[in-house]
């Protein structure tokens, strides 16, 4: 069973620039939410019960937010607002969070291998802090731990997406006679510009086996000079099979600015407190 779960969290978010020379793109809010956050409480809601996320030296606002606030809990209580008491003390969702920092960004590849000591031998999930993920009632990553469970081996967490959109993605080239929902891979192809080998797109969640570190160590540095995941995985085939699962639900880009805004529309037309001034919102917009 999976228990263990890595954030990356230590990149500069150059997209989102200016607002993120002060604050972590993931912190920026969907509504009253950090982006950050959704991504925790999937973890969570997976059986996950510690979290390591990797960071930056200037990110210190991502530990200020999962740890208790003595002095805002004394105001709320002088106002008694149990309710809001109650949100800011569940914002690890009884996970166990940790931090390390990743004192030079080289790469997802060398973000993971910040995280070998923490793992201490066992397999463990990865999840992207660019992608959150709304799966009901299963959540995203719960998928894939229970297709690990039934393989025992790396499981890459993909989306279907249509031919027209595989240019954009790693896209996974499945063994011959390997049928979905779990199929066995024999490469990743990224970003084909001809004719896919499928449709299954490479999408922020991952399940690793610890024998990624061994060859993250030795990983060659790709485009960039960074250390890319991608890489030892494709060398990790070479002795172990690794899978992949299309995973059901829908998800966020919120590493693109289009992606954040879809987001917010979305997550505010989901809230009951919200929708109907929402919708009511969008509708004169459109009439304009």
């Amino acid at each position: 069973m999976i228990k263990k779960a890595v954030i990356p969290a230590a990149g500069w978010g150059t997209r989102f620039l200016p607002i993120t020379k002060a604050v972590p793109k993931e912190m920026l809010p969907i509504i009253d939410k950090p982006a950050l956050s959704y991504i925790v409480e999937e973890a969570a809601k997976s059986g996950i019960e510690e979290i390591l996320i990797i960071i930056s030296s200037n990110k210190g606002a991502i530990q200020s937010y999962f740890e208790n606030n003595l002095n805002l809990e004394v105001f709320l209580q002088s106002k008694q607002k149990q309710q809001e008491i109650m949100q800011i003390r569940n914002t690890s969702f009884g996970a166990k969070i940790f931090y390390t920092i990743q004192e030079e960004q080289l790469g997802l590849g060398h973000a993971v291998l910040q995280a070998e000591r923490f793992v201490n031998g066992e397999s463990f999930a990865v999840l992207l802090g660019d992608d959150v993920y709304v799966s009901e009632p299963v959540p995203a990553l719960k998928q894939l731990i229970d297709a690990y469970d039934k393989r025992q081996s790396t499981i890459l967490g993909t989306l279907e997406v249509p031919d027209s959109d595989t240019k954009l993605y790693g896209i996974c080239i499945p063994k011959e006679n390997s049928h979905k929902p779990i199929v066995e891979l024999k490469g990743v192809v990224e970003k084909p510009q001809g004719k896919a080998p499928s449709n299954s797109a490479i999408s922020g969640r991952y399940i690793l086996t610890p024998e990624i570190f061994d060859l993250l160590k030795n990983q060659t540095r790709g485009a960039g000079g960074e250390i890319q995941l991608t890489d030892s995985i494709l060398r990790l085939m070479d002795t172990q099979k690794v899978y992949s699962l299309d995973m059901k639900g829908k998800r966020y880009d919120i590493g693109s600015k289009i992606g954040y805004i879809e987001s917010i529309v979305d997550f505010a037309l989901s809230r009951e407190d919200m929708k109907e001034e929402v919708q009511a919102l969008l509708d004169k917009k459109f009439k304009k």
